[in-house]
């Protein structure tokens, strides 16, 4: 912020009153709290420069974010944090395969013992921070392989 952007502080006193109480001027206030609500502005500082209470510029800083939507509210979404859907085949014909290769597993393990059933473990760190970690049996590979292409797909 430069010092033509903080031309209105200290802020103008309109009244005092019978207790003490000091009223400011509309304008000047509503140019602080805007000023506050800039990325990188200090609080505190603005109400030293300013000449009020840092709890009271809260306060009011608060009031204006309840009354108002933030700003940029309604300007659109540039990105999506969501992966798009990819179909494979049809849901009934993966779901089926999957549950048939889940039988064919589960039959298998019986059999063998815990420590020789192997587990395909993907992880994945998404672009908008999320981190997906899939635990997968041998017999999953089609719908592995739908998550690996709906992530490549971006």
């Amino acid at each position: 912020m430069t010092e033509d952007d903080l031309s209105f502080l200290p802020l103008r006193v309109t009244r005092v009153g019978v207790g003490g109480k000091r009223s400011f001027d509309p304008a000047d206030k509503r140019q602080l709290i805007e000023a506050c609500l800039r990325p990188g502005a200090s609080l505190s500082g603005l109400a030293l420069k300013a000449g009020v209470n840092a709890n009271q510029l809260h306060k009011w800083v608060r009031a204006r974010e309840r009354f108002r939507p933030p700003v940029g509210h309604n300007e659109p979404v540039t990105s999506s944090a969501f992966v798009p859907v990819v179909a494979i085949d049809g849901p009934t014909t993966v779901m089926a395969s999957a549950l048939a290769s889940h039988r064919a597993t589960r039959a298998e393990s019986s059999c063998v013992s815990p420590r020789s059933t192997r587990v395909a473990r993907l992880s994945a760190h998404l672009p908008n921070g999320v981190k997906l970690e899939l635990e997968c049996s041998a017999g999953d590979v089609a719908i592995v392989n739908a998550v690996v292409a709906a992530l490549g797909a971006r």
